[in-house]
């Protein structure tokens, strides 16, 4: 298995588990009474909260809705098709060696 095998095998699981967890994430606020420090909310917050914060400091709520969950999905969602994709940079790098 060569580097950008091991690469691509790594990090497609990683980026769709991450884009998964963003979508329960936004599901999750549609529940405010939801306490995102306890079991099972607290495996869905805690991997997605540090991105949050990054991205809330430039994009502030509209309309009091917060939208940095949903810049995240599509963030790594275009991550994963430029680098995992039909033709992906790995995807083509791999083909040739």
């Amino acid at each position: 298995m060569t580097g950008v095998n091991l690469t691509a095998w790594i990090l497609g699981p990683v980026l769709g588990l991450m884009t998964f967890l963003f979508i329960f994430r936004i599901i999750l606020t549609w529940y405010p009474q939801a306490n995102l420090n306890r079991l099972p909310f607290n495996l869905i917050a805690w991997p997605t909260e540090p991105f949050l914060v990054l991205l809330r400091k430039l994009v502030p709520p509209i309309g009091g809705v917060d939208i940095t969950p949903i810049i995240w999905v599509g963030i790594f969602s275009l991550l994963r098709e430029i680098l995992l994709g039909q033709q992906g940079l790995l995807t083509m790098m791999a083909r040739v060696s």
